[in-house]
């Protein structure tokens, strides 16, 4: 499958098929798939699930993913690239609006399977489907900023369904195994803005373990500590904003948490070996564009 251009932010294809020939593979962009008829299984990072009429699926860069198709499949599916979030695109809040995304974008297959769990949610995303189909293919005056804010309000939506999907999994009956460590990674993608959410003491309260215990049964889960993986997704996060936004750096220093702009440039620097401005210079060309 080609892979997708990253000075195009938006890509949009409609076919239908009987067979699916493409390989599981991994993508260079994100993706929402609409379901517009048909039948099957959809194998996302090697977990399988159904899908039906109606079904919507975000994957993000990096998911693997394949379909069996059962009966002939209809499918829209809407591409776009990191160049979506850049300064660029304009949007309205972008900074709150970045922070309650920004955990969904990285991670929304933690629980794969249909996005939407809300009906009238369901009824609004295919409205807005719809109205991006056709905007893209006309191509009329302020279309661009049409799309995206098509597309900001179908991964909001998404994003709401997505966490209370989280909620209904993490209960006595959930439908999909959900083992602790997942719980926890969970939990600290969602609050990772909220300092006092992040303190060991906090998170093993929040868990009902010790600190001394959370600590030590995170790291035999996952390979690092709890204070590394929150510090390593930070920068994650820091890496994706001076991609594609132009917050100032002393800006993204404060909202992720660290002492000062000097202190988060040291930390950056000592993974990255450049410093955050540098790192702007060479990967966020596309804001100059």
């Amino acid at each position: 499958m080609a892979r997708i251009n990253l000075h195009n932010a938006f890509i949009v294809n409609q076919w239908e098929t009987d067979t699916w020939d493409v390989s599981p593979h991994k993508q260079n962009y994100f993706e929402l798939v609409f379901i517009e008829e048909g039948k099957g299984i959809h194998t996302i990072n090697e977990i399988e699930v159904p899908y039906q009429k109606g079904a919507v699926f975000l994957l993000a860069p990096n998911d693997e993913h394949s379909f069996e198709i059962e009966t002939k499949t209809r499918f829209t599916n809407i591409r776009f690239t990191e160049l979506f979030f850049s300064s660029k695109t304009r949007l309205p809040d972008r900074t709150d609006w970045l922070q309650r995304i920004e955990p969904i974008l990285h991670h929304p297959n933690i629980i794969p399977g249909d996005a939407i769990a809300n009906d009238l949610d369901r009824k609004i995303v295919w409205l807005a489907k719809e109205m991006i189909v056709l905007e893209y293919e006309a191509e009329r005056e302020f279309y661009l900023s049409i799309l995206t804010n098509g597309v900001s309000t179908i991964l909001s939506i998404l994003a709401r369904n997505i966490i209370q999907k989280y909620k209904i999994a993490g209960s006595p009956t959930p439908t999909v195994y959900i083992n602790r460590s997942d719980e926890i990674l969970h939990y600290i993608r969602l609050n990772v803005y909220d300092s006092d959410k992040m303190k060991i003491e906090n998170l093993a309260k929040t868990f009902h373990m010790s600190p001394n215990y959370i600590n030590n049964f995170f790291k035999k889960e996952t390979g690092e500590s709890i204070r590394q993986y929150i510090l390593n997704y930070k920068l994650l996060i820091s890496e994706f904003r001076l991609r594609n936004t132009s917050a100032p750096i002393s800006e993204i220093a404060h909202q992720l948490g660290f002492n000062d702009e000097s202190h988060f440039t040291k930390t950056f620097k000592k993974k990255h070996q450049v410093t955050p401005k540098e790192y702007r210079d060479t990967h966020g060309h596309l804001l100059h564009k």
